[in-house]
């Protein structure tokens, strides 16, 4: 059984894809070809947003937002402790100070109160609190109503993280065209992702989106030989936006088949661990199913239960960010961060996509049964 089995949807997009790289192979425009126009039109099209920038990876999206803001040292940068890494490392890149909120023990993203807080301390240590970075995690949109109006009190922009959320739903909106800037990414493993590196920045302000254009490009103004400002280079190949437009064509499918797993496993799987909440009004694309055992040790024993029969886990993660080695001398909740730290030691998921069988959905929940 595969965690992931992008295999599987390899199989079903083959033809059309082979054609897609046949086509870019044909007209040679491997950078920033017409492929990478289309899907950014039709990504902007999918989530909402006015426009849409392609870049090279989930991570420089993140960076290329931060520069749009003109974040620089002395600001703060508040994002959840409880993500990957890449969240906060592009962070300090810019020499600003990344602070470290805690999160809600339900959702797993980002706790508005803790946010709070986290402002609180911004100004007690002489930063100016410019940013904001809630994580639409294993797939859930972050409480952005919540956020955005702690946000506007404070002078604040929001960018969301949408790596692992990008088209989840919320109240009507959905992730990737939620609040001022957005990002997400498509390495492999994502919900919708390409076979190989890719990301994106999402805004609805014009002169945001060219700002944006230009930095992706070492910061080029009317051509390419005209560098208005220092930038970097992120440009998403055409050959993987080539294969994205295959796979966007049947996200929305591969949504719906996502959901009628998690449902399943949600309905089915024993009460011993907390299944994943969905708040009315939301929707996940379920980037992950994750559970929380009762303990570290129960966690162990559930992992190891489940690879006695061939079934595939994953643990995220292992430490939060705030006691990783490179991350534990900047600031965080003067509270503590109780829940990312218990996340940490309990939580762990389970094979999640839309190929996932019947029949191995049924060993999943038998395999847990027994534990």
């Amino acid at each position: 059984m595969q965690f992931i089995d992008l295999a599987a949807q390899q199989a079903r997009l083959k033809d059309k894809i082979d054609a897609r790289i046949q086509a870019v192979l044909s007209h040679g425009k491997y950078i920033l070809g017409p492929e990478v126009a289309e899907l950014e039109q039709k990504l902007a099209e999918f989530c909402g947003a006015k426009h849409c920038i392609a870049c090279a990876n989930g991570t420089d999206a993140l960076l290329l937002a931060l520069m749009a803001l003109n974040v620089r040292t002395g600001d703060a940068v508040i994002c959840p402790s409880f993500t990957f890494a890449a969240t906060a490392e592009v962070v300090p890149s810019l020499g600003a100070t990344p602070i470290f909120a805690d999160i809600d023990p339900d959702t797993y993203t980002l706790d508005p109160a803790s946010l709070q807080r986290c402002i609180a301390l911004a100004r007690d240590l002489g930063l100016t609190p410019r940013v904001v970075i809630p994580v639409d995690l294993f797939g859930l949109a972050a409480d952005h109503d919540a956020i955005a109006a702690i946000a506007a009190e404070h002078d604040m922009t929001v960018i969301d993280d949408a790596a692992q959320g990008f088209g989840a739903g919320y109240h009507g909106k959905r992730a990737g065209g939620i609040g001022p800037l957005a990002t997400t990414s498509f390495f492999p493993a994502k919900p919708l992702g390409c076979y190989g590196d890719g990301g994106a920045v999402f805004t609805d302000d014009t002169a945001t989106a060219e700002l944006l254009s230009s930095y992706r490009f070492h910061g080029k103004g009317t051509q390419k030989y005209d560098n208005v400002r220092i930038g970097m280079n992120s440009r998403l190949d055409t050959l993987q936006a080539a294969i994205l437009l295959e796979k966007l064509a049947v996200y929305s499918d591969e949504l719906e088949a996502r959901d009628r797993v998690a449902q399943r496993y949600t309905d089915t799987i024993s009460q011993a661990f907390k299944t994943p909440t969905v708040p009315q009004g939301y929707t996940s694309v379920w980037a992950q199913y994750t559970l929380l055992a009762q303990s570290e040790d129960h966690r162990s024993r559930a992992i190891e239960g489940l690879k006695s029969q061939g079934i595939p886990t994953a643990i995220y993660y292992p430490l939060p960010l705030h006691q990783q080695t490179a991350y534990a001398k900047f600031p965080q909740d003067p509270n503590g961060l109780a829940v990312s730290e218990a996340c940490a030691q309990t939580a762990f998921s389970l094979p999640m996509h839309p190929y996932l069988s019947t029949d191995e959905q049924d060993r999943v929940i038998a395999a847990l049964a027994q534990v």
